[in-house]
């Protein structure tokens, strides 16, 4: 496969150390689990956490070791373990995950032992040898790390619906201080541009690198907080149908929602469901787990819009990748801190934009199979930015392009409220 120098990994000549580090921060996330935990389905959106396990090692397999020999492969995993790539063959249905009892978990942990052991031998062969590693490898730490926050929102959803009321872990502690004022922070428009350019790892939806116009605008300068959507809820929000898109108000009818997913309303208060179990909610924290029907409502309620991934783009392009991740081991929005600039941009809950997730123009898929990867979803999806508190900090930037369904609300995804320049 030929690659662009776009889409090759950066200079790293320890590629087998940050490989292990990848694929022990996957199992690491699985080590607070039972043993009955791993197979467990909430709902058709969610893998169970053995599936996680066994598909990423699957990736590997296929994409980086296909043209290896294996000795006794086990060809089921061919089938239980493909997610969607219908290049390679038939795969089991999504909602369907949760009923391969087997292979049982120390079986997919050890098949994981035995995908690391063939990738790790590329080390020593001369394409490799020098630098880099082989691209099939890093689109496979890429996509892993996409999976590390896959299994915590599923974890977190799988855990949510058990009536024991069963947490990831034991609660953490929390400081809690006042919400940071909010600011409007102005932006020139013009002819600008936007994409990924320059060395390193990118998708290729990320690109081309190409000019788009803007009129000026204005961003908040962070997230929306719990405090200012408990007060859209206070105010009707939920019933007040000239907020709501025609298909928002469809969904809000049929789904019968009234508050963010994961919160309750409790004898003195409001909780919200997190990996730490059930907490007291911070009013000052953003907001998450909405779907982008109540992202747009809470913004025609503010009186402002959504912002569009070419606005929210321009304005982090300038921004260091700094921010509340996995690897600060929150696993929770945190509130902005103090500051007159844009907070929150990276980390802590993907942004809802109003952009459609299409190809940008002059867009080239990945050659092969490969181009299923972004390329075929590029259809009634909404695009978020940013990254959040469940995100690996070293995956993002400026330029990554995540999306999800207008109804979909359970990855961690909240707000930032835009507006036309005056």
């Amino acid at each position: 496969m030929e690659v662009s120098k776009n889409q090759m990994l950066a200079r790293d000549s320890e590629w087998p150390r940050r490989y292990l580090a990848i694929r022990e921060t996957t199992e690491a996330l699985c080590a607070p689990l039972e043993l009955e935990d791993y197979g467990v389905q909430s709902m058709p959106d969610v893998s169970p956490p053995k599936w996680h396990l066994a598909h990423t090692a699957w990736f590997f397999e296929k994409f980086a070791l296909e043209s290896t020999a294996r000795e006794e492969r086990d060809v089921r995993f061919d089938y239980l373990f493909n997610s969607y790539y219908k290049g390679v063959g038939s795969h089991q249905p999504r909602a369907e995950r949760a009923f391969a009892s087997r292979p049982t978990v120390a079986e997919v942990l050890e098949y994981r032992r035995e995908v690391d052991r063939r990738v790790l031998e590329l080390s020593s062969e001369p394409a490799a040898r020098p630098t880099e590693a082989p691209f099939a490898v890093e689109l496979g730490l890429q996509h892993e790390q996409q999976h590390q926050e896959l299994l915590l929102m599923d974890i977190k959803h799988i855990l949510s619906r058990n009536s024991c009321a069963v947490s990831y872990r034991e609660t953490q502690p929390r400081m809690l201080v006042p919400a940071s004022p909010l600011r409007w922070i102005a932006f020139e428009g013009g002819l600008r541009e936007i994409g990924f350019a320059g060395s390193g790892f990118a998708f290729d939806i990320e690109g081309p690198r190409h000019r788009v116009f803007l009129e000026d605008f204005r961003l908040a300068s962070r997230l929306v907080t719990n405090g200012e959507y408990r007060d859209f809820i206070s105010d009707g929000g939920y019933k007040t149908a000239s907020l709501w898109l025609s298909e928002g108000l469809e969904w809000l009818q049929r789904e019968a929602c009234s508050a963010p997913l994961y919160w309750r309303e409790v004898e003195g208060g409001l909780q919200e469901w997190t990996l730490d179990g059930w907490t007291n909610l911070d009013p000052a924290a953003p907001v998450v787990h909405l779907s982008y029907y109540e992202a747009d409502a809470f913004a025609r309620w503010a009186g402002k819009r959504l912002p569009t991934e070419a606005e929210w783009e321009i304005a982090a392009a300038r921004l260091p990748i700094e921010g509340n991740f996995l690897e600060s081991g929150a696993l929770q929005p945190r509130p902005a801190s103090e500051g007159a600039e844009l907070q929150q941009m990276f980390g802590d809950a993907w942004e809802w934009t109003r952009s459609p997730y299409v190809p940008y123009p002059r867009f080239r898929a990945w050659p092969g199979v490969l181009a299923e990867y972004n390329a075929k979803f590029t259809c009634n999806q909404l695009v978020l930015r940013g990254g959040s508190c469940l995100s690996p900090r070293s995956h993002l930037r400026a330029s990554y392009r995540n999306y999800y369904p207008a109804g979909a609300r359970w990855q961690c995804a909240g707000l930032r409220l835009a507006e036309d320049a005056p």
